[in-house]
Formats: C-alpha cells, structure tokens, sequence
C-alpha cells in the first residue's frame, strides 16, 4: 500500500514536470531563431532497415538558414547501407552528403568507433549525432541550433554556456505486440521521467541518443568521442562528461520520432533488458528510485495482497486514473504520439512487464547488442566469450 501510494505521488509530480514543460516549449516554439552555425550531421551505419531511407530524407528536408553536411559513416563499402546513401545523393543532388569509410574498431562500441572517425572529416564547429532511424520535422535543426544562442542581454543571472542539445523522442510501433509495448513505455513512461528529473535535479545532466548537438570546444574539454569507445551509455556519458565540464545540456524544444523494430518477445525482453541494465549502471541510485514509479503494478499487487479490500480497489482506480492521466499528458500532449490513445488499454499489462523487466536488471550484468553478448562492467563492455556463455 505504501509503495503504490508513493507510486501516485510519482505520477502526479510527473504530471507536472511536463505541464512546466510544455509551458515552456511555447514561448520557445513562438521566437526567431537567434543563432544558425553551421552543422555537420554525424551518422554511423551499419545495415539497413525499411524505415532508414525515409528517415534519412527528413534531414535533407530542413528549412535551415544555416549550412550543414550530413556524413554517413560505415565500417565497410560492403556494408548494405552504402546503397540508401548513394539512393539519397541521387535524390538530394545540391546537398553536402558524404559516404565515409571507417575501417578501424576502435573499442566495443562500433557505432561510436565510427563516429570518432567521422568526426575527423567534420567541416563545422557543431556536430550533431543521432541514430540512423530518426526522423525528424523540416525545423529540426533550426530548433536545436537556436539552443546554442546565448542569453540575452541584461538576464537576471549568468548561465554557464550551453554545450549539448538533447531532444525528447517518442517511439513507432511496428507490426508486433512487443513493438507496441515498447512505443507504449518510451512515451508515457521513459520521457515522461526525463521531465520529471529535469525539474527535480535542476535541469538535465545527461544527453538522449535521439539528439546529441554539441559544440566542439566542449566535446574537446568534455574528453571527446575517443573517450566513449568501450561504453555502452556513450549518449549518457557524453551529456555527463559535458555537464561535469562546466557546459549546461538542454532540451530542445523539438520532439524527435524512434522507429521500433517488429520485436519478437526474445528481442523485446534483449532490448529492455540491455537498457535497463544500462540505467542501473550509468545511475545505481536512480535504478533503486524505480520502484516508486511501477504505482499501478504495487496497486495491483496491493489489491492481491489485500483480499481485494475495498480500501485496496479505491486505491486501485485512482493509481489508475493519475497513471493514464500521465501517458496522455506525456505521451499525447507532449510529444504528440498519435498511437498512444489507441494503446492506452495495453498500459496495465505493459507496466507489469515492465515491472518485470526492472526486476530482473538487477540479477546480472550481461546484455544483448547487435546480437553479440557483452558483460557491462562500470559502464564499460567487455566481450562474453563463447565457452563463457
């Protein structure tokens, strides 16, 4: 009983950290641009999937005052995505496209392997980072870039300057029931604690792999992208290593859009898995916090332990009531996620799962990416080897 009343206080505060935000996305969606640097987009490959090519279109649509460049990074010319890339050249001829070679394996993660050499091949003194399966609106970097503006004059305060942009991003189901449980749990449950922590802690202290804008003079004092090649959380840690290095990270005001795979429930439970795992890694304390925020499954499991007291199914509805009113504050409101309505009867099933999930987060430290099994050590992967596993 305890825990799934603690469970609505969680609700309610979320509800209101993303009431705060959405207040103030509308004086930012309504302001000129003040600032537009030039930006080298940064994507690291590696296969294709049906969503990617169309996903890649929607950052050669920006209606950008600024110069940008996209470079696509792959760790060989064999690699499928090469194909999507030359398509999209064709396509968007007047365009600063690149297709870079990038051979080496620099640590366990590739896809920041890639990166760090892509970065080498960068013309502009912003790079931005994101996901090959981020699709985006034709304001996209006009948002993020007027971020980097600094305050105006006569502010009431001196602000440290701003050194990543991060965006908030909501999930497409494809196909699959475990497609549709995770689209569900990123909108009305993961985005809705990045505002929640974003007022209680003061702003944000870390960055989304949906967006990663950051200015190279940080990156540079920030111990670069050479630094994160054995880190799982490389997104996390580069918003931390900025944040500790005197810069402020902040949210766009632009929402990003996630293509989920048509998970079977093996790569669902893979997928939570590693990210949770994740979590209880970059912020051991913050993974313990969790459980206040499963409210509808301790009132659930409340009204079990109870005999089903009336006590019990009251509090049953109204944990009911705060959690929906949650999803549809963060999950509609906020980030606009047209599926979440129609899914919203899965929302009780979903977050037992989840329950679940969390549970299970802290039996082990192995994950599962890219098909490869890694154990994750301080944030670090190491490789699992076959006889181990």
């Amino acid at each position: 009983m305890v825990l799934a009343v603690a469970g609505m206080g969680y609700f309610v505060a979320a509800i209101v950290a993303a009431r705060i935000f959405l207040f103030q996305r509308r004086g930012k969606l309504g302001c000129p641009p003040r600032r537009t640097p030039g930006v080298s987009i940064l994507k690291s490959l590696r296969g294709v999937d049906p969503f990617m090519i169309d996903a890649f279109r929607s950052h050669c649509r920006q209606s950008y005052a600024g110069e940008f460049e996209i470079l696509f990074g792959v760790s060989s010319l064999a690699d499928p995505a090469v194909g999507a890339v030359e398509q999209l050249k064709q396509e968007f001829p007047e365009l600063a496209l690149r297709l870079i070679e990038c051979p080496e394996r620099l640590g366990t993660n590739g896809k920041v392997s890639t990166l760090v050499q892509l970065a080498k091949h960068a013309r502009f003194d912003f790079v931005l980072i994101n996901d090959s399966d981020i699709t985006v609106s034709p304001r996209y970097l006009e948002r993020v870039m007027a971020c980097f503006a600094p305050e105006p004059e006569g502010h009431r305060k001196k602000l440290a300057p701003v050194g990543l942009v991060t965006a908030l991003y909501r999930g497409r189901a494809h196909g699959t029931l475990a497609s549709r449980f995770e689209a569900l749990g990123i909108s009305t449950d993961f985005q809705a604690a990045v505002l929640l922590a974003r007022v209680v802690e003061g702003g944000l202290h870390y960055g989304l792999g949906s967006t990663l804008a950051v200015s190279r003079e940080a990156l540079e004092k920030a111990g670069g992208l050479l630094a994160l090649v054995d880190l799982l959380a490389d997104d996390y840690e580069m918003g931390a290593r900025v944040d500790r290095a005197g810069y402020r990270v902040v949210l766009s005001a632009e929402v990003v859009e996630t293509a989920i795979p048509a998970y079977d429930w093996r790569g669902f439970f893979d997928h939570q898995l590693r990210w949770f795992r994740t979590v209880r890694d970059a912020r051991p304390g913050g993974y313990v916090g969790l459980i206040f925020t499963h409210g509808l499954s301790w009132a659930l499991v409340n009204v079990l332990a109870s005999g089903m007291s009336l006590l019990s199914l009251w509090l049953l509805g109204l944990s009911f009531f705060l959690r929906l009113s949650m999803a549809m504050t963060a999950g509609a409101e906020v980030l606009s996620d047209h599926q979440v309505l129609p899914n919203l009867w899965l929302l009780p099933l979903r977050d037992v799962v989840a329950m679940g999930v969390w549970v299970a987060g802290f039996a082990g430290n192995t994950v599962v990416w890219r098909g490869e099994r890694f154990q994750l050590k301080k944030g670090k992967l190491e490789r699992v080897s076959e006889s181990a596993s």
